[in-house]
């Protein structure tokens, strides 16, 4: 039984699978919007969410002289569309297809009196199914979903502190909706390698050197919630080293160094074991790759 109030709920992907990925495609939906009522910064930041104290929220979108922000609110199990000029629409987060979801979404754009339109095929994701056809995607547990977003709550705090001691370019700490996964990203300010055959938003998401830290809350490649860390391009011997804590490892099938969440949520004191991930994973990665740390790094 899930504990209402508890900082870093368990989170197993066995339980809470289906929600999981009837979620994955809601987001999608909204993060459409998100490419289409903002401009395109880079790596794509600007379609990226923000953890808030309700739940998953856009940034501020665009559309004619109006502003409007769309959330995720995981207390009251509603999405919450909010414009500048004081209107509102609601729609209920509850068990719908996800075609249902879309139809809504889109119903209430119109009602808005906001015209836009948005490619309907999910991203990231194998098999993708367009929404206004996706009847197979259509769960959601209430508890699964409030306790995903505490998780987030509760680790935002460890990654914005570690965010906070690098004075280069470094992204938000913001959740990515195509990829489901938490994410912050460090540059050293090269340009990377070019990457043949690369997708445009690998492109753009590698166009430099960069560390990166995140939390998947489950996924194929990784079957439990996990933190991840990597490099790119990855230096020679990273994989080599050895990492603290004591629970995190490299996966030679991702090139990534895995920390289990419930590893994390079970340990003595949960921001110290993460910090401790985020903070070794880094030093191992700019010191193997040569980084320039006496002027990226706060002291």
């Amino acid at each position: 039984m899930l504990n209402a109030n508890e900082a870093w709920p368990a989170l197993p992907l066995s339980a809470w699978r289906d929600t999981y990925a009837t979620l994955h495609m809601w987001t999608q939906v909204v993060g459409k919007l998100c490419v289409a009522l903002t401009p395109l910064t880079n790596h794509f930041w600007n379609s990226a969410f923000q953890v808030t104290s309700r739940g998953l929220a856009t940034p501020a979108l665009t559309s004619g002289d109006r502003a409007l922000t769309i959330t995720f609110d995981f207390i009251d199990h509603q999405l919450v569309v909010q414009c500048s000029d004081g209107t509102t629409e609601l729609i209920s987060l509850q068990p719908r297809t996800v075609a249902e979801f879309y139809s809504l979404v889109m119903n209430a754009m119109r009602r808005l009196g906001i015209e836009v339109h948005i490619w309907t095929k999910p991203v990231e994701v194998p098999d993708p199914i367009r929404f206004e056809a996706d009847t197979v995607h259509h769960s959601y547990e209430a508890a699964y979903a409030n306790a995903f977003w505490r998780a987030l709550l509760s680790m935002k705090p460890v990654f914005e502190n570690f965010r906070s001691r690098f004075c280069g370019k470094c992204s938000p700490v913001h959740f990515f909706w195509g990829s489901f996964d938490l994410a912050l990203t460090r540059f050293s300010g090269r340009r990377a390698p070019e990457r043949p055959g690369a997708d445009a938003i690998t492109r753009e998401a590698y166009s430099h050197e960069v560390i990166s830290h995140g939390f998947w809350p489950g996924s194929g490649a990784i079957q439990e919630a996990a933190f991840y860390a990597y490099a790119v391009p990855e230096p020679a011997g990273f994989k080599d080293e050895i990492v603290r804590p004591a629970a995190a490892f490299y996966s030679k099938d991702l090139s990534i160094f895995i920390l289990p969440y419930e590893a994390v949520r079970t340990a003595a004191s949960p921001p110290a074991e993460l910090t401790a991930f985020l903070e070794s994973t880094y030093d191992t990665a700019a010191t193997l790759a040569g980084w320039n740390r006496l002027e990226l790094e706060r002291k």
